[in-house]
């Protein structure tokens, strides 16, 4: 039985979706820029210092905010091995994502990465044991027919940093499917707690070897990556908790747009008709698949 449309349940879920949706889209915008940030810090500092650093802002944030949510119990651990796969995968796709942000235009490296689902889809069969149907198969193919107008191996237009993305949508993939398991047993508080502090430990491993020291007008940038971070994953757990997946999901697109625009304002990359084919292509994919999960 469902509530009348005009009941006080019916108004409240309604009220939930939208904020679930404005979230999302804030999500979104969110972690362009950090990602813009990210890649303007990259053209000084090493990757490993900007990811650690980066991090270890974001840890700052994370820990107070969960022990003032529920004292150290959110940070329980269900299953460990799990985290450490899911942090681990985190880990490999940000260095990814980050070499390849330094790299490649921004635009071209969102477009990219937006394939992710593609993965879930293509690996959710071997992986977790579900039924792919026939028609996710043929949108599985569609959409990486667009990778491949984006990517177009054989032309002069092709570099092997390209393959960097694509490696990063796998790895963001792999990373869904534990998070999905991972969500039966451990609080999405405590999963993004673990997740910051592996990828943070990846990166400062690293800041020894290639240190450089940091300007004070440098700072702020840093503190903004981080707060960015942060800011990205909540308002993405958020909208999953206010709103059903299949309504949300498809507004984490607009994070491209907004790359689009970033990319040509600070750096001046145009984009050309072969990028927003491939890009149009995935995201319809993307929005399709979604409005075929359950809701």
């Amino acid at each position: 039985m469902t509530d009348a449309p005009g009941s006080t349940a019916a108004r409240s879920a309604r009220a939930s979706h939208r904020l679930g949706v404005l979230s999302m889209c804030a999500a979104a915008l969110f972690l362009m820029l950090g990602d813009a940030i990210s890649k303007h810090l990259m053209e000084t500092w090493p990757i490993g210092q900007v990811i650690g650093v980066r991090q270890a802002i974001a840890l700052a944030i994370v820990l107070p905010w969960a022990l003032s949510l529920g004292g150290p119990r959110m940070l329980r651990i269900g299953h460990g091995r799990l985290q450490a796969m899911r942090g681990a995968l985190l880990l490999a796709g940000t260095w990814t994502i980050m070499t390849a942000l330094h790299l490649l235009p921004i635009a071209t490296v969102s477009s990219i990465v937006f394939a992710s689902p593609l993965f879930v889809a293509l690996l959710s069969a071997p992986l977790l044991g579900e039924r792919v149907p026939l028609r996710v198969w043929l949108a599985i193919v569609a959409g990486f027919v667009g990778v491949l107008l984006i990517v177009r191996p054989g032309s002069g237009a092709f570099s092997l940093a390209l393959l960097l993305p694509i490696g990063a949508a796998l790895l963001n993939a792999m990373r869904d499917i534990v998070t999905r398991r991972l969500s039966r047993t451990d609080h999405s508080i405590s999963t993004l707690f673990w997740s910051t502090a592996i990828v943070g430990a990846g990166g400062l491993l690293a800041m020894p070897f290639e240190w450089v020291p940091v300007t004070a007008p440098a700072t702020v940038w840093f503190l903004l990556a981080g707060v960015f971070y942060v800011a990205a994953q909540w308002t993405m757990i958020e909208a999953l908790r206010l709103a059903p997946a299949a309504l949300v999901s498809p507004f984490k697109y607009t994070g491209l747009v907004w790359a689009l625009l970033v990319g040509i304002v600070v750096w001046g990359d145009w984009p050309d008709a072969w990028l927003l084919a491939g890009a149009a292509i995935i995201v319809g994919v993307g929005i399709y698949m979604t409005r075929l999960s359950p809701r």
